[in-house]
């Protein structure tokens, strides 16, 4: 059983996914990555037909299902101790898994979340105002301190993430896993990670749209489910 399993989600990023992953790979860690093709038609699913890297395994959807749909088929290929998803552009940097492997380690928490809005943060301002406010909108409800709900880094033990019942399909994930944690009281840490945020032009995916589907989903973890 390796100690990582890395969940890659992955549609329509023929111009990173290799990169990315090669990035992954050259992560000093016990792992498996498990890529997940959501049904891309920009050439993604030839790029990952034709490349071999050690412990990859890459899964194909015939259709677009959905961010949370592709990590919940990487979820149940999964067998690490830890899982941790990782997007398929260049945003986030795989070697800082390392810090929160660290983390869970040594504080002995059941989860550990990236936090991305340092002094040094730089990013888009629409997506900060709109994280920001999805953010202090779940610490609200759900009691919680958390810098970053949004973070694509959050590592689990994969037993942990089996037993939140995630059923959400689109980027709302996310903070379904979130709320769903805190819900059960689970104990979290968080570490600072490093953001490079890549503009619309260049393939940025988030729209307002999803904020709203954020926010509809931690109201409804919250009271309902």
């Amino acid at each position: 059983m390796p100690l990582l399993s890395v969940i890659v989600p992955v549609f329509n990023e023929s111009k990173t996914i290799r990169q990315i992953l090669e990035k992954i790979s050259l992560v000093p860690v016990d792992k498996e990555m498990i890529v997940v093709d959501d049904g891309s038609t920009d050439g993604t699913d030839k790029i990952l037909r034709d490349m071999r890297l050690d412990n990859m395994k890459v899964i194909h959807h015939s259709a677009n299902r959905g961010k949370g749909a592709a990590f919940l088929t990487g979820l149940s290929n999964a067998t690490g101790e830890f899982v941790i998803i990782q997007d398929g552009d260049l945003e986030y940097d795989p070697q800082e898994y390392l810090k929160l492997i660290e983390e869970i380690k040594k504080v002995g928490v059941d989860a550990v979340v990236g936090a991305r809005f340092m002094k040094d943060y730089r990013g888009l301002l629409i997506p900060q105002l709109g994280n920001r406010f999805l953010t202090g909108l779940l610490n609200l409800l759900y009691g919680a301190k958390l810098n970053d709900c949004l973070s694509c880094y959050k590592l689990f033990r994969r037993e942990t993430l089996l037993s939140l019942g995630i059923t959400s399909c689109g980027f709302e994930v996310d903070t379904e896993i979130l709320a769903k944690a805190l819900k059960k009281k689970l104990k979290l840490s968080q570490v600072p990670i490093s953001y490079a945020p890549r503009s619309y032009a260049e393939g940025k995916k988030i729209r307002i749209k999803d904020g709203i589907r954020y926010a509809i989903n931690i109201i409804k973890n919250r009271f309902i489910n």
